[in-house]
């Protein structure tokens, strides 16, 4: 939940609502009526319940994608909280207000950090997407889609090795792991085949969270089901014993993956509280994969929409770096504006603030920690596009505060705008100030580029990344690193894009570097071709594919009432 104003009625000495109480009190239209102001054809809403849909974008007549993308991405998140996905959503509400005909485009949440620390993706406060209890559950059932997908791959290939292993599969250079929609240490490593001959092929094993998952990536890049199939038979899942890589399409399953799939990869259409139509789908985390929203459902945003407000998981380091040299290489998605969130007690963190003083007015900190919004917003320079500021008030902001980082942000000729949208929300005035300057960003010049080019150099595509974006001296490569960039090259992948999985907390590969760090070294302990996906995942430092949970994880706080309805739900 992201703090601000709280809502009308409540003072500074009085608890405000909780994001699952506000969504409660919400009034939602039924999603045809949704669907119907959004310009969507009735043949091609399939229905979830009453505000729930999936989008069958083939049965659209809407025209071709048009519609300018805005891109909401943050400074450095910390435990203070930032509100990326609030900020989302009220910008989008703020935009439709100011009489734009706007979409949401988001990612879904993963049940991991739901259950674990972090919390949803469905926004905060007044600036929700709805229902939000059931978009942060199961939803429609796309993640269970994916997940069984992957494990079916997996069964797949085990079986083809217990039954006679005509592809020569090496098990002991398995590069694919099973998955699973949540966070579990004790999976990360385990032994599989145990038992006997009858059991199958004993070999080291692990599991990687869902949005980690390779077909998880691949969901959200195909531009329709044929483009699905064709990366589903791509995916390198392991080497032969003569170190030949193994695909899917070698093992013959890619159609049986994709129909797994068929129903999962139409985008589900959801409403905002103020009514401002969302497309929520897909969900790869950003410091592990590339941490955008299906391809799919950006495009079928910009059909029907004329502005398109989507997020990139994490800092701009992480996220919009892989939205502008991943993304938007595949089809033309490059956002004309993006927001960069920042918060007060955030910024003063990064400055050298303990948590629990954050409350406190202390300019000073401030000053410190501006040095990280400074790095992302001239990162964001870097590709051409106009970077806007998104100051999201918390109630403990003071006056002081606030108006020095509005004048900061003059004076380095950044535009910003403080939002107030979690308790006055975008359907409110709460948004509006920061929606006439990102609506006057779309509408400006715009020469976007990517970082790097794709004939460059695997090494030096990660050299470009860690210099330009991150602010190191240089980078690392592992011994393994080493052998795996030559593979790269010998089998042809070197003209793929990089996806670095970094820690989100820093520039560095080390979380407890905040601020603006120089003259440190990123360190790659390893590199995976993601053939299928269409990119080369770079390991830095101590990065895990699969999360552990935290001593206290949220999950303790939440259970039914009598009736079935969720409790301790944000």
């Amino acid at each position: 939940m992201s703090d601000s104003t709280p809502l009308s009625g409540t003072g500074p000495s009085v608890t405000p609502l909780s994001d699952l109480d506000i969504a409660r009190r919400a009034v939602l239209q039924p999603i045809e009526d949704i669907a119907a102001a959004a310009g969507i054809d009735p043949g091609a809403v399939e229905l979830y319940g009453r505000y729930k849909a999936k989008i069958d974008p083939a049965k659209l007549s809407a025209p071709a994608p048009a519609g300018k993308v805005v891109l909401v991405s943050a400074m450095s998140p910390t435990p203070a909280g930032e509100g990326k996905s609030t900020t989302t959503v009220g910008l989008a509400d703020s935009l439709a207000r100011a009489g734009h005909k706007v979409m949401v485009a988001l990612r879904e949440p993963s049940l991991g950090p739901i259950l674990g620390m972090k919390g949803g993706a469905t926004g905060g406060g007044l600036s929700q997407v709805l229902p939000m209890d059931e978009i942060n559950l199961h939803f429609t059932g796309d993640f269970h889609a994916v997940t069984s997908a992957n494990n079916a791959l997996m069964a797949l290939v085990d079986n083809h090795i217990y039954q006679g292993n005509e592809l020569n599969i090496d098990p002991r250079r398995m590069t694919f792991k099973r998955v699973l929609d949540m966070n579990d240490r004790s999976l990360r490593e385990i032994v599989i085949g145990l038992g006997g001959p009858a059991q199958g092929v004993p070999r080291q094993d692990g599991f990687d969270i869902t949005v980690a998952s390779e077909i998880m990536a691949v969901f959200c890049l195909a531009t329709d089901v044929a483009d699905l199939r064709d990366r589903l038979g791509r995916i390198t899942f392991g080497y032969s014993y003569d170190r030949a890589p193994v695909t899917v399409a070698d093992l013959g399953v890619q159609g049986a993956l994709t129909l797994l799939l068929k129903d999962a990869i139409k985008p589900n259409l959801v409403q905002t509280i103020a009514g401002t139509p969302a497309l929520v789908h897909g969900g790869p985390f950003a410091n592990i994969a590339h941490g955008c929203n299906s391809l799919i459902a950006t495009q079928t945003a910009r059909r029907l929409a004329d502005i398109v407000v989507t997020e990139a998981g994490f800092g701009a380091d992480l996220g919009a770096e892989k939205f502008m040299d991943i993304k938007a290489r595949i089809a033309d998605v490059a956002p004309a504006a993006v927001v960069v969130v920042a918060t007060v007690r955030a910024l003063k963190m990064q400055g050298g603030v303990a948590k629990d003083r954050l409350k406190e007015p202390n300019v000073e900190a401030l000053a410190a920690g501006v040095a990280n919004l400074r790095r992302h917003v001239r990162n964001v320079e870097r590709f051409g596009v106009t970077p806007v500021v998104a100051i999201n008030r918390f109630p403990a902001d003071t006056r002081e505060e606030l108006d020095w980082l509005l004048g900061w942000c003059a004076g380095e000729g950044i535009q910003a705008a403080v939002a107030d949208i979690w308790g006055r929300g975008g359907g409110g005035d709460g948004g509006d100030d920061l929606a006439a300057k990102v609506a006057a960003a779309v509408n400006g010049p715009s020469a976007f580029r990517h970082l790097y080019p794709l004939d460059m150099p695997v090494e030096d595509k990660i050299r470009t990344i860690v210099q330009e974006i991150y602010g190191a001296d240089g980078v690392d490569f592992s011994v393994p690193a080493l052998r795996r960039l030559a593979d790269i090259e010998k089998n042809g992948w070197s003209g793929l894009p990089v996806c670095m999985a970094k820690t989100q907390y820093s520039f560095t590969d080390d979380a407890s570097k905040l601020g603006a760090p120089k003259g440190f070294t990123i360190h790659v302990r390893d590199l995976i071709p993601k053939t299928g996906a269409g990119f080369i995942v770079a390991l830095t430092g101590a990065v895990m594919t699969m999360p552990g949970l935290p001593a206290v994880p949220a999950a303790m706080r939440m259970d039914v009432d009598k009736d079935g309805n969720p409790l301790g739900l944000f």
